[in-house]
């Protein structure tokens, strides 16, 4: 099969990319700086016959283009460009798709459980409301120019939680005051965590591209989220450190800026997998004990 992947050198894009190529499939990157061979040059804002001739035909598209959340504090600039980002990498996507002769049979696109806004304990599954921060209204705009493939294709959207890594992702930072020893809970302590280990995200999104009963929204989590005082411990007990330390919400929104402090670290989700779950999606890793463990083992 052949599998296009935009974003396909990042974080998640080059794990999934790895496992599609040693499945033998086919897989075509489209980047602003191809390296490879199988490396298509890309420009969102371009109709480059190029890459949108790889589109052609494929039995999937992948899409997780668009710049990191964390990377840069968020000023307006900045959140336009995480806005930007992520809605014209979607849109042109989605417009190469409806234009081609021969559409892929599903396109996967990338989204987040920041869909719900900050919630505190509430549930959440792929039927909750969206929410109304910044996130939120960036959430809802990616997956609207996703849905514009839908009557040409099968359209999943991925709404990914944090996912966990020993290389790579959001652990290594969060890790790293632990390997000092002065790790700790940040602010309260009681905001979700809604997490995935690397594994069992590669092995959801695989699941997704080949199980035809699978469309529209899809919480890409595990089954157990926790809040940050439990992740804390068990992180704790994964590195064999001590969590002695917390950070007080006050230093982190001086650091960061209280928006992103508060979206980002010091609010979460409570979202679980419902739709994985209802239709046998098996985890490796189900817990955040299991998960850590493995990853520090």
């Amino acid at each position: 099969m052949k599998i296009v992947v935009a974003g396909g050198s990042g974080f998640l894009g080059g794990a999934l990319v790895r496992v599609w190529r040693d499945d033998g499939h086919e897989v075509k990157i489209l980047t602003r700086r191809p390296r490879d061979a199988d490396d298509v040059p890309w420009q969102p804002r371009s109709d480059d016959d190029a890459w949108t001739a790889a589109l052609e035909g494929a039995g999937a598209v992948v899409n997780l283009a668009g710049e990191g959340l964390a990377d840069q504090p968020w000023t307006q600039a900045r959140k336009a460009s995480i806005l930007g980002s992520r809605v014209t990498s979607t849109r042109a996507l989605a417009n190469a798709i409806r234009a081609c002769a021969a559409p892929p049979r599903v396109f996967l696109s990338a989204s987040g459980v920041g869909f719900y806004g900050t919630r505190g304990e509430e549930l959440l599954t792929e039927e909750s409301a969206p929410g109304t921060d910044f996130l939120a209204a960036v959430c809802q705009a990616w997956e609207r120019e996703a849905t514009a493939a839908a009557p040409v294709t099968r359209v999943v959207l991925l709404r990914t939680g944090v996912v966990f890594a020993r290389n790579g992702g959001a652990l290594p930072r969060m890790a790293l005051p632990f390997r000092f020893f002065v790790g700790g809970r940040l602010g309260s302590g009681r905001q979700f965590l809604s997490w995935i280990h690397l594994d069992d995200y590669v092995g959801m999104v695989r699941w997704a591209l080949s199980n035809d009963a699978v469309s529209g929204r899809l919480n890409v989590t595990s089954p157990a989220p926790l809040t940050n005082a439990q992740f804390t411990s068990e992180l704790a007990a994964a590195m064999r450190r001590p969590a002695l330390f917390p950070v007080p919400s006050l230093a982190l929104r001086v650091l960061l800026g209280k928006e992103m402090a508060d979206t980002l670290l010091l609010e979460g989700q409570r979202a679980i997998p419902a739709k994985a779950q209802q239709r046998g999606y098996e985890f490796r890793f189900a817990t955040a004990q299991s998960a850590l463990r493995d990853i520090f083992r």
